[in-house]
């Protein structure tokens, strides 16, 4: 609540006496905020207020009334500050009484009091020329009651001009505490008063005596004449004497009134002249009143002024003032020119606006305001997005792509809406904009810093724009009291005739601002011939998905601010499908971006193998993937009023295929990795996790992986991806919303099944063929004949070599990938099994000797790797025993039993690693 102002305190008055109705310049302070703050203006007691006129703050002109105090103080009474004081006071002088016929240097005032009301001057009655004091002693008011008075004096009157006046009744009203010695010098008084009125008659008498002298001779000479003769010659001579006597006397008398009576003639002409100037002093003075308070911009009282001459002197005959009249209306058809340029001037604020409107309907301007200002207004935003749109364009050809924003406030006058704060509001709704500083703007492309400003000069002007069709439509351009109802009445009337015509206005606004926004930012989505209006701009690169989501976010708050201005949501309609075309352009150029970062991790393998067997690699893929959908989340969710992305069905299916893109993208990556010529494998080197207990020397910190360990860690990374990381990726897929999870999951997952089939057949063929390679050789090395050979002394060397080879593969699973152990071994004993069974089935005949020998070998091979046993090595040892003669005698049992024992005795170190483990066998 503010604080009430200091009350009016007068320092000056100018004169500081004078008689009544004395025009009089009151100096001070706090003396009102304006014409209508002043509510009360006594001096000496009487009431000033109907003469008072309000120059400013320090200064009232007034004129004194007839005060009921000799002397007094001013006291000045205003609305904000309530009733003054007064440090100087003012005397109120007793006027002289001139005759009419004296001679006098001042003029003599005939006004009684001046009525504000009629303009005019009051007379004074004939019986108000008395004397104030007839008994000349001091009056002293009784506090006899007025009811009291009349009831002791019933039909009597105190005016000593009545004629029931009751000198009783006037004694107690004035003199009821006078002393008898007073009043006796009262009654002296009296007595004079009236021996200078006898006096005053005598002098009259006395200065017509000659006069009177010579009429008075002539009656009696005529009384004479009549009496002696009698006849009609006395008559007629003494009739001619009369006649004479009278024209001497009229003589005279024009003689002695001559220059009395032009004198007055003189003075009523110019009273007359006067009178008539202090009547219509308004009328005269108002063309220099009008210019002046035009300069001053005092509107307001130019108005009130017209109003009042038009009222008074619109309909006159009178020539003078048709002449003073047809000059006032020549000012206002200035004044109405000025103000409709004043008000058709931009920028310009809503309270400017009204304004002028209200003083162009005030004084009665043609055709409609209002309207027009609208237009305007509607022309002149249009023409700043244009020019917005230019400026930035050709800075952009001129310059670097990114250019610093402008400060708005240097040509767009803010909202008065209180705004929203958009760049708060900005920062909350998006994380990709937190904590961001002011060198955002210095690094942003020039067509996300012109999106921004363009939205920010729309919100600055349109608000204001709304507010003028608002206060069009319900009238209050005019008045906020309804006091006005017929210019309302006919301002809704002219609203509802135009409503169709305001609402294209929006829309073409709209239409504007999505368009110019669209040629910035899609221009494949403008129609042919729009480019060159609403575009122009020079797209060397498309906007990444981040800046594309600070866009969406900066086009949904204007919706939201629009929104907020109660605009139907049929006109901004135009804006949700822009935003939509956004959200959907910003999806896909980030899943384009996020393929073509997921292209780069292979750049970032470092070979570094966990315990797991695993690189950072599909972490790597999880979190780049994870992060996308993240930096996506304000883009998916839908605020009031928008529809899903997904809504669309050519949306979900492109969608489905950058999914699935990324996917075979990161496989891709992994099949380059894996089948890496020696040469092209970058310095980094593989390291192995030295917290793992079972790990083997082969592979060791500081020496490059080689190609079949290369085919071990994608194995590894491929069958993790399989079991979780896709997994994973599907969730965040529907957490998110997107469509077809199913799908993208499944062509993927076959995808990388494929892979991985590829990669283990790859390993499996660089391993197993060298060991199976061997066997025949071996088996006959030293022309070694099945049909004639030596009783068995033991396992061949060959075989055993075969199972130091498989021990080495074993070695190289192990210290990659534990789980990869049990697929690697049972394919390469699958493989060496049925290279086993197919030189046992080529053999023509075996010798006792040698089939000993060769189930010997046979057995030792197959309990060896018996926990890597599958069908199908379990079918292949099988045929080899089946081709292989049958042992008869227990003593070839006994001997084979024997050697097979010895055999695992003596490569019982070697063989540990064959042994069951903890963990049940898979097969995958």
């Amino acid at each position: 609540m503010s604080r009430a102002r200091q009350p009016p305190l007068v320092t000056g008055i100018s004169p500081n006496e004078g008689i009544s109705w004395t025009k009089v310049t009151i100096r001070g302070e706090n003396l009102g905020t304006g014409p209508t703050d002043l509510i009360g203006l006594t001096i000496c007691g009487h009431n000033c207020l109907l003469t008072a006129e309000w120059m400013s703050a320090s200064k009232i002109v007034c004129r004194v009334g007839q005060a009921k105090n000799d002397k007094g103080d001013i006291i000045v009474t205003t609305k904000s500050g309530g009733k003054g004081t007064s440090t100087v006071s003012f005397k109120l002088l007793k006027p002289e009484k001139i005759g009419i016929l004296d001679q006098s240097a001042v003029w003599v005032d005939e006004m009684n009091y001046y009525d504000m009301r009629t303009d005019r001057n009051k007379g004074i009655p004939p019986l108000s020329l008395r004397p104030a004091n007839p008994l000349g002693i001091e009056i002293d008011k009784g506090r006899f009651p007025q009811k009291d008075l009349e009831a002791l004096f019933p039909g009597m009157s105190a005016d000593f001009t009545s004629e029931n006046f009751s000198a009783a009744w006037y004694l107690i009203e004035n003199h009821s505490t006078t002393s008898f010695d007073q009043l006796k010098t009262a009654v002296v008084n009296l007595k004079k008063q009236a021996n200078k009125k006898n006096e005053g008659s005598l002098a009259y008498v006395k200065g017509g005596l000659s006069t009177f002298f010579e009429a008075q001779d002539a009656l009696s000479a005529i009384h004479q004449k009549l009496e002696a003769d009698g006849t009609e010659k006395v008559e007629g001579s003494m009739t001619q004497k009369l006649e004479n006597v009278l024209n001497r006397a009229s003589n005279t008398a024009d003689t002695l009134f001559q220059e009395v009576l032009g004198r007055k003639d003189k003075a009523d002409s110019t009273r007359n002249a006067l009178n008539v100037l202090q009547r219509f002093k308004f009328l005269f003075n108002l063309p220099l009143n009008i210019e002046r308070n035009i300069q001053k911009g005092d509107y307001d009282v130019v108005i009130n002024d017209y109003e009042k001459a038009k009222s008074l002197f619109g309909k006159t005959e009178v020539q003078v003032f048709k002449k003073y009249y047809a000059e006032v209306e020549t000012r206002i058809e200035a004044l109405r020119e000025l103000l409709l340029d004043k008000l058709l001037e931009t920028p310009s604020t809503l309270h400017d606006q009204k304004r002028y409107i209200r003083y162009l309907s005030d004084l009665h301007a043609p055709g409609d305001p209002a309207w027009q200002c609208i237009g305007a207004q509607h022309q002149w935003i249009l023409q700043l997005m244009h020019n917005c749109k230019e400026s930035y364009v050709k800075e952009q050809k001129g310059k670097d792509i990114f250019f610093p924003m402008l400060d708005l406030d240097s040509d767009v006058r803010p909202s008065p809406i209180g705004h929203l704060s958009q760049t708060a509001s900005l920062k909350r709704g998006s994380s990709f904009q937190s904590g961001r500083d002011d060198a955002w703007r210095y690094k942003a492309p020039q067509q996300v810093v012109f999106v921004e400003k363009l939205t920010k000069l729309v919100l600055s002007q349109l608000p204001n724009f709304w507010k003028l069709w608002i206060s069009y439509v319900n009238g209050s351009l005019f008045s906020e009291t309804a006091e006005k109802s017929g210019q309302m009445e006919r301002s809704k009337k002219n609203a509802r005739q135009r409503q169709n015509d305001f609402k294209k206005m929006i829309q073409e606004v709209m239409h504007s601002l999505v368009k110019l926004i669209r040629g910035a930012l899609l221009p494949y989505s403008l129609r042919e011939g729009e480019s060159r209006q609403y575009g122009g701009w020079e797209m060397k690169s498309e906007l990444s998905g981040q800046w594309l989501t600070h866009v969406i976010q900066t086009v949904r708050l204007s919706s939201e601010s629009l929104t907020a201005l109660e605009i139907p949501n049929d006109m901004l309609q135009i804006i949700q499908d822009l935003i939509l075309d956004l959200r959907i352009r910003c999806i896909m150029v980030t899943l384009q971006h996020t393929a073509e970062d997921i292209k780069r991790l292979a750049e970032k393998e470092d070979w570094v193998v966990d315990n797991e067997g695993l690189t950072s690699l599909p972490s790597q893929f999880e979190q780049c993937i994870v992060h996308s959908l993240q930096s996506l989340k304000t883009v998916l969710d839908c605020r009031p009023g928008e529809a899903s992305v997904f809504q669309q069905q050519k949306t979900q299916e492109d969608v489905c295929q950058l999914s699935i893109g990324i996917m075979q993208v990161f496989i891709d990556c992994l099949e380059q990795l894996s089948t890496k010529p020696d040469g092209d494998i970058d310095t980094a080197h593989l390291s192995v996790d030295v917290s793992s207990p079972d790990l083997f020397g082969s592979i060791h910190e500081d020496s490059s992986p080689s190609s079949e360990q290369r085919l071990l860690i994608a194995l590894s990374n491929c069958r993790y991806l399989e079991r979780h990381t896709f997994l994973n990726i599907a969730e965040h897929f529907e957490k998110h919303g997107f469509q077809g999870v199913e799908k993208i999951i499944q062509v993927s997952m076959e995808s990388l099944k494929e892979l991985d089939q590829r990669l283990f057949e790859m390993y499996i063929e660089f391993k197993a063929d060298p060991i199976v390679g061997s066997l025949e050789p071996g088996i006959y090395a030293g022309y070694f004949d099945w049909k004639d050979c030596l009783v068995p002394a033991g396992v061949r060397n060959y075989l055993k070599e075969a199972l130091v080879n498989i021990i080495a593969v074993h070695a190289e699973v192990f210290t990659i990938s534990k789980d990869l152990v049990p697929r690697v071994m049972s394919r390469v004993v699958e493989a060496v099994s049925e290279e086993l069974s197919r030189l046992m089935q080529c053999v023509s005949s075996f010798s006792k000797n040698g089939a000993l020998q060769a189930k010997l070998e046979i057995c030792a091979l197959r309990d060896t790797v018996a926990i890597y046993l599958t069908p199908e090595s379990n079918s292949s040892f099988k045929q080899a025993l089946e081709a292989l003669p049958q042992l008869s005698s227990g003593t070839d049992k006994k001997l084979l039993e024997e050697l097979l024992n010895k055999f695992k005795s003596s490569m019982h170190l070697q063989l540990t690693c064959f042994q069951a483990s903890s963990s049940a066998m898979v097969k995958t």
